[in-house]
């Protein structure tokens, strides 16, 4: 199996896993932006793990924007780091840099 190949089945692992976990919230809270939040720092464990994640996700925004000349154009994968999470952006970002690495 290709690398890309595999970064392709984790982004999409990384799509379907969280969703997952949004959709069991959606349902137990409805559409609570607040209440969900508030989630995300409810104790210290998740206040950690919240903070690790966004930091993660700019230091990813950092690297993708300084390579907008050799790799994919950073902005739909910043979409997807928005709207599904870092572990659907990155493989994704990653498959498409290896689909471009192989076309070239």
């Amino acid at each position: 199996m290709s690398r890309a190949t595999i970064y392709l089945v984790l982004a999409v692992i990384g799509a379907i896993v969280p969703f997952g976990f949004f959709v069991n919230f959606a349902l137990l809270e409805g559409v609570n932006i607040a209440a969900f939040i508030r989630g995300l720092f409810v104790n210290g464990a998740a206040g950690g793990f919240t903070v690790d994640l966004l930091i993660s996700s700019f230091v990813f925004w950092i690297f993708m924007f300084s390579k907008t000349g050799a790799g994919p154009k950073p902005w739909f994968y910043i979409g997807l780091n928005l709207c599904i999470g870092l572990s659907c952006a990155l493989p994704a970002y990653l498959w498409a840099t290896e689909e471009m690495r192989e076309t070239a």
